[in-house]
């Protein structure tokens, strides 16, 4: 074709609602040079074939804030574009059996109030003026979400599309992308009609998302962790007492039962019916039912004896329901990420190439989705913290078994809540450590954490550790009492913590120390020494946090978190000069946390090592128990303690020596309470781009003296000007049975003025402690606020700019 594009600055390829909602971000961003490629008609995947419902409601920050600005865009965009959309902002009824799925509501209501929702909680004598048509047996509270409602799916991909093209992109139709090749830096997207040359690429491909990021392999890539599950709905003929009503009324709420795990929606003078069936069904997961090359406005057959009980549910609870017969029905395929949130960000591995798929709701998230991708592209960071939905969040376990395993998992528990103590059992002992058998042995109950597997308490005969006992948003549980053990041991004693599947990072090539120290806002240490460094992004917010030992100009050790193992690899590799190399030593060594007041009592027989040596020492080359170790004189549970770092084989010798000289087993439970009571940060929680650093209070960790370093020049203005929040630590006076979750609103009166990034009881301090940004004239100690906890507010004190326990760290220091 003459007219073909052979050059662009960014290809999408996949023409759902959230491939052109990308495009229109991008042209709205003045990225008019963009192209985007189907394979077939727009909406030809998942989104042709979507229910079209548009709740704002989520428990994820990230996600309701995508979700909001998605609502938001869609109610102007028919007027902005001049293309007509049937978009019907119904309000929607979410039904709670439960005390905990209240309070989930409650959670749910005041992070929205926060965004600037108007979710509302509802009494359950008050659902049949706002639904007449509902039985409400065995409810416990309901909420209303005015927002809510569902919008034409193909209308809203196509009034997207039309404003791409009005602002200059381009779209081609009935143009399959075949695969891609990289030359000169630029890369090389090919079709049947032609070669597109882009410096990016983006793969909204749906569920081919897999299939096409296999292209991306041999420049770094992976296989796109996802799997397609069967979802299907029912629509039923025409009722006509609905339609009597609805002549007089309007259209009915969209009914969601979460904890039956169905919707119900009011279609014409009809009811759509949409369960999330735990009997669930996935395909192409097996070579018998291979994925076609072309599944274009296919559908599976129907298959309505799995949803049996659900349609019998939902009848009992909305009559009107069995009073019509079944009109159509619609079985097709809905990708799943392993935790069932979408991939948006940048490809693992990949330079310049990037995700937007694998939507479990596409069309609710499309806009939001849009918008964070543009800015990826455009900016190379975004306006939220989007790592709730980064594709660099899950790393190298996740393999297809893995994959499907947690789609059926997720899907069966579409709308579960997502207790605090509760572990998902599908998809389990990905990485175990070499003392995986010994933790077992002494009791632990584990957890995952970025794939490996960790003790969260350690549980003694009789303990209830069934699944059951988890499903509470209470602070009390059969592992009460054993993190207060275990943490009154680190105080009193000496616990030992194996901490598997730390990041390390080696950062070498001339001038190493150099690259980093340019990246960092922080100082770094001299040898010998550990310290941590925080590297911001541009607008000074928190890219990460890592503990760095420098051993000469060109060699340099970095520590980070587990989940952050590809993320910060990358911020590192992606800048590194030529010459400089960026390599993953992760899997070489184990570590163990060692640390109470009697550390020192405990090692000293075991190891040659010189424990006299101060706080944030490293010694490299030292035995314990007659292996090889490195001792890191560090501890995130604010004790006098070492880190032990080893190799995998030798990890279980240095355990059974430190446990049988006395130190007590201690889990990931009780260091998150040691923390807390020290005020330490931790990772995406307290630590994130949504925060600059002088917001974070991190202010001592950063060199002004420096020549430059990132986001520098934005810190200095803001430190003239004054922080818009202020990290600060609160002590509740009475929190109830629980402590504060991530993102719950602190209140001064009637206005609110922060949030809480994490919350735990201190078993040290004897008090529920919250860490908080709050306006900056509030973080004054001794100011009275008041914390909302699942829906009721409790009276907080601003404690001290200091840890609550052993402010002057002498303990740390002994």
């Amino acid at each position: 074709m003459a007219d073909f594009p052979t050059t662009a600055r960014v290809v999408i390829i996949g023409g759902g609602v959230v491939g052109v909602s990308a495009l229109y971000h991008l042209a709205k961003a003045g990225w008019t040079d963009c192209v985007l490629l189907e394979k077939n008609e727009l909406t030809a995947g998942s989104t042709w074939h979507a229910a079209g419902n548009c709740p704002s409601f989520s428990t994820s920050w990230a996600v309701m804030n995508m979700q909001r600005y998605s609502l938001g865009l869609y109610r102007g965009l028919a007027d902005e574009v001049d293309y007509p959309m049937n978009y019907h902002v119904t309000g929607s009824i979410r039904l709670g059996h439960t005390k905990e799925r209240v309070q989930e509501f409650e959670r749910a209501r005041g992070m929205g109030r926060y965004q600037g929702l108007s979710l509302e909680m509802m009494q359950v004598s008050d659902l049949k003026d706002r639904y007449p048509f509902i039985e409400t047996h065995d409810l416990a509270g309901a909420l209303y979400d005015p927002d809510d409602g569902d919008i034409d799916p193909a209308q809203l991909t196509q009034a997207l599309a039309k404003g791409a093209r009005q602002m200059g992109a381009r779209i081609e139709r009935f143009c399959p992308a075949t695969g891609v090749s990289r030359e000169g830096g630029e890369w090389i997207v090919h079709t049947d009609k032609g070669d597109i040359r882009c410096e990016k690429v983006v793969n909204a491909a749906g569920y081919y998302a897999q299939r096409v990021g296999e292209w991306f392999k041999p420049y770094g890539g992976r296989t796109v962790p996802m799997a397609v599950m069967s979802h299907q709905y029912f629509l039923t003929e025409p009722v006509p007492e609905l339609e009597a009503w609805s002549k007089e009324h309007g259209k009915l709420p969209l009914l969601r039962d979460v904890d039956s795990s169905y919707y119900l929606r009011q279609e014409k003078y009809g009811l759509n019916l949409g369960p999330y069936e735990r009997n669930c069904k996935g395909h192409w997961m097996t070579p018998d039912d291979p994925m076609p090359e072309d599944f274009s406005f296919q559908l599976y057959p129907d298959d309505l004896e799995r949803l049996e009980w659900y349609i019998e549910d939902a009848m009992a609870r909305v009559p009107l329901l069995g009073q019509s017969g079944v009109g159509r029905v619609i079985n097709g395929p809905i990708p799943y990420a392993p935790d069932g949130l979408p991939l948006i960000g940048p490809m693992p591995g990949v330079p310049n190439a990037y995700e937007a798929c694998v939507f479990t709701f596409g069309i609710t998230q499309g806009g939001g989705a849009g918008k964070v991708l543009a800015e990826w592209v455009t900016e190379g960071q975004t306006e939220w913290d989007m790592w709730a939905v980064d594709p660099r969040r899950f790393t190298d376990y996740t393999d297809q078994d893995y994959c499907n395993a947690k789609a059926v998992e997720v899907y069966g528990h579409e709308y579960a809540m997502h207790f605090p103590h509760h572990e998902w059992p599908a998809g389990r002992d990905r990485k175990v450590s070499s003392l995986h058998d010994r933790l077992l042995e002494a009791g632990a109950a584990m957890g995952a954490y970025g794939g490996w597997e960790r003790a969260n308490w350690f549980a003694k005969p009789g303990d209830d550790t069934s699944e059951a006992a988890t499903q509470t948003w209470d602070r009390a549980g059969p592992w009460a009492v054993r993190i207060k053990e275990e943490c009154e041991a680190v105080r009193d004693a000496c616990g030992v913590l194996p901490i598997s599947g730390f990041t390390r990072l080696l950062v070498e090539g001339p001038g190493a120390r150099d690259f980093v120290d340019s990246l960092t806002a922080s100082r770094l240490p001299r040898e010998g020494r550990i310290g941590l460094a925080y590297f911001p992004d541009s607008r000074g917010r928190i890219v990460t946090e890592m503990s760095v030992m420098v051993h000469g100009p060109d060699k340099v050790g970095l520590i980070t978190a587990a989940a952050a193992q590809w993320h910060d690899a990358e911020h590192l590799s992606r800048q590194a000069p030529e010459g400089v190399t960026v390599t993953d030593h992760s899997k070489a060594a184990e570590c163990l946390l060692v640390t109470g007041p009697k550390a020192r009592e405990i090692l000293a027989p075991l190891t040659d090592a010189d424990l006299a040596l101060p706080w944030l020492s490293v010694q490299e080359q030292a035995r314990v128990a007659g292996v090889d170790c490195s001792l890191l004189r560090v501890s995130f549970a604010g004790e006098l303690g070492w880190e032990l770092h080893c190799a995998v084989a030798d990890a279980p010798t240095i355990w059974d020596a430190v446990v049988a000289a006395g130190a007590k087993p201690f889990g990931m439970y009780a260091l998150n309470a040691l923390r807390i009571e020290k005020g330490y940060r931790a990772w995406k929680g307290d630590l994130s781009t949504d925060y600059t650093l002088l917001e974070a209070g991190l202010d001592r960790f950063v060199d002004w003296d420096k020549s430059d370093f990132p986001g520098k020049s934005a810190l200095e203005a803001e430190r003239r000007t004054g922080a818009a929040k202020r990290f600060a630590i609160l002590t509740l006076d009475d929190p109830g049975p629980c402590d504060a979750p991530y993102m719950s609103t602190v209140w001064d009166g009637d206005a609110v003025v922060g949030e809480t990034t994490s919350g735990a009881w201190g078993y040290r301090v004897g008090a529920s402690v919250a860490l908080a940004m709050i306006r900056p004239d509030l973080a004054v100690p001794g100011t009275r606020l008041e914390v909302e906890i699942f829906g009721e507010r409790r009276a907080a004190t601003v404690a001290p700019d200091a840890p609550l326990w052993d402010p002057a760290n002498a303990r740390l220091r002994a």
